[in-house]
């Protein structure tokens, strides 16, 4: 097992989360620190850009760890994880678009 799929597993156990959730809350922490260290608005594209980034890279290592212990990406997966990671970042840059309340 790969450094990086000891911490997860390590996260997993730590905070008692799914995977799943833990995708989320990344997606958002990711998000969230785009705009507070680069003073950037929740409607620019750049913080859910990074999200974008941040949840591509993990699964491409993901399916680099996963072949490189001889097993097979399991595709489905992996897609969902980028989904899970993704869709509230996506749904909080909308808002902030769309919605005045989230509007600076």
């Amino acid at each position: 097992m790969s450094p990086f799929q000891s911490f997860k597993h390590l996260l997993v156990e730590a905070t008692s989360l799914s995977k799943d959730a833990l995708h989320i809350y990344v997606g958002l922490g990711v998000m969230l620190l785009v705009v507070i260290l680069f003073k950037k608005s929740l409607r620019d594209w750049r913080p859910l850009a990074a999200v974008a980034v941040a949840s591509i890279a993990g699964e491409l290592w993901d399916i680099v760890d996963t072949l490189g212990h001889g097993g097979t990406p399991r595709w489905n997966a992996n897609w969902k994880d980028v989904w899970n990671t993704m869709f509230w970042p996506t749904v909080l840059f909308g808002l902030a678009r769309f919605i005045r309340i989230l509007k600076r």
